[in-house]
């Protein structure tokens, strides 16, 4: 299988998911969009990988890259592709799917656990997954659920954690690819972000010992939702 990445800063690469492509055999190409990466032809790979990063879906302005993005995003959907969005990916799969995505009341910053649905549970896509699970957030912003899409995971402090829409593109609210390098790199990068009033925020000292115990979990529902999507 060909991978592609679209990164959008230089602290938020591919990371676990370039272990996981690696360990498979998958070719990897990645746009670093914030460097002038050019797209990918949609002939040139058979899933995207759409990572995160601090801008919001609607900074066309200060991004103007993000327009191409969401059209080759949509592009990838109609064609059949399989689509995988972390945290701002997420989002602009669900803003290509005509869903709101709009300013959370609240942050969620740290080790906090999401909670599969009963979808999900009845879902193969999720099968023998945690009910419950400790997982990276980083977000001040989140969406409604798409149209057509199914809900797969919530969260105390935010409703949409993650869905599924046709089977094959894959919205994580979350961060599965995170390793004890990216953690550091996004809690350098961005620790300007962290708000102590909200009730969802943690330390950057109890978000390196969060990865400490929690990223060998991750990697492994990580690699069963990569292995389960269709090719």
């Amino acid at each position: 299988m060909r991978l592609h990445v679209l990164q959008h800063v230089p602290f938020e690469g591919p990371a676990a998911i370039a272990h996981w492509a690696a360990g498979r055999g998958h070719a990897l190409s990645i746009s670093h969009l914030y460097a002038g990466g050019a797209l990918p032809a949609l002939e040139h790979f058979d899933r995207l990988a759409v990572m995160g990063g601090p801008m919001g879906v609607g900074d066309e302005a200060d991004y103007p890259w993000l327009r191409a993005e969401k059209a080759l995003i949509a592009d990838a959907i109609a064609a059949g592709r399989s689509v995988v969005g972390i945290c701002l990916g997420a989002q602009l799969i669900a803003e290509v799917l005509d869903a709101p995505v709009y300013r959370h009341h609240q942050q969620e910053i740290g080790w906090l656990p999401v909670t599969l649905t009963d979808a999900a549970r009845a879902d193969p896509l999720c099968a023998d997954l945690p009910a419950e699970q400790y997982v990276l957030h980083w977000h001040g912003d989140t969406f409604e659920l798409p149209e057509g899409a199914r809900q797969l995971a919530r969260s105390a402090g935010c409703e949409q954690q993650a869905f599924v829409y046709d089977e094959r593109v894959l919205g994580l609210q979350f961060h599965l690819e995170s390793t004890l390098d990216s953690v550091a790199a996004i809690c350098s990068y961005c620790a300007d972000e962290i708000d102590p009033s909200h009730p969802y925020t943690q330390t950057v000292d109890a978000m390196h010992a969060g990865a400490r115990e929690h990223v060998e979990q991750i990697h492994h529902t990580l690699a069963a939702l990569m292995d389960r999507l269709p090719e």
